[in-house]
């Protein structure tokens, strides 16, 4: 993953959504909803939902938001009825594409997403076609200019926390965690008074796919803008190297 600016990544997706905060407010909203549902709204005792909480704090959410939202889904647990839903498939020169939903309507999804790969010249595949070409982690990524510690300092406390890899980038540093070990290395972290940039599970490519046509990047990026437009999608993993 070397020559990748992890942090210019997020800080782009963050500058992206500014335009559209409503489109992230609205996703974390709805994991809001499922974290509270599945494991109650006490955050000290629920840690997928202390992850939403940081997840939103990096995401500049107001606090009065979260716990509004909080309070929203323990007091009406029986309207929170998102499911969760995942699909796999191809956009062109054989990149790989999985999308994340949460939705109270899986036709509606199936059908957005289908039509999002059809519009940029892709095809959805069947659940398994290109996720062994992921691996699941946690990430960790703290901008080296919000972080006064040394990298050595830091990386033995993170892997003091049990992370499983720590790397240098030219702007970032990268903490990896196996997904069940995530939610405990990053609070180890916050404790500590490290500044996240992005701090979730994630899936991260095993290898890049190089495009280089100029109607196959415009395809895409046409597949990707449709697919983070759609307010039932929480989450896109490709392998562009774009």
């Amino acid at each position: 993953m070397s020559g990748h600016s992890k942090f210019a990544n997020i800080k782009h997706k963050k500058e992206k959504n500014d335009a559209a905060r409503g489109k992230i407010f609205t996703i974390i909203g709805r994991e809001i909803a499922v974290a509270v549902k599945e494991g109650g709204p006490d955050p000290n005792n629920n840690s997928r939902l202390r992850d939403v909480i940081a997840k939103a704090k990096s995401n500049n959410m107001p606090n009065d938001t979260i716990e509004r939202g909080i309070k929203k889904a323990a007091g009406d647990a029986n309207s929170v009825n998102y499911e969760f839903a995942s699909y796999e498939g191809y956009g062109p020169n054989g990149t790989a594409i999985i999308v994340d939903a949460l939705t109270d309507n899986k036709n509606r999804t199936a059908a957005n997403v289908r039509s999002a790969f059809t519009k940029g010249n892709g095809n959805v595949g069947t659940p398994g076609c290109v996720s062994y070409m992921f691996d699941k982690k946690g990430q960790i990524v703290i901008a080296k200019e919000e972080c006064e510690m040394d990298a050595d300092d830091l990386m033995m406390m993170a892997l003091d926390a049990g992370a499983e890899d720590f790397s240098e980038e030219e702007d970032s540093y990268e903490v990896l965690t196996d997904p069940e070990g995530f939610s405990e290395v990053r609070q180890k972290l916050e404790e500590a008074g490290i500044a996240m940039a992005s701090a979730e599970v994630t899936m991260i490519p095993q290898t890049w796919v190089q495009v280089s046509e100029e109607e196959a990047v415009k395809n895409i990026q046409k597949i990707l803008d449709l697919l983070e437009d759609d307010d039932d999608v929480q989450a896109v993993y490709h392998n562009w190297e774009g």
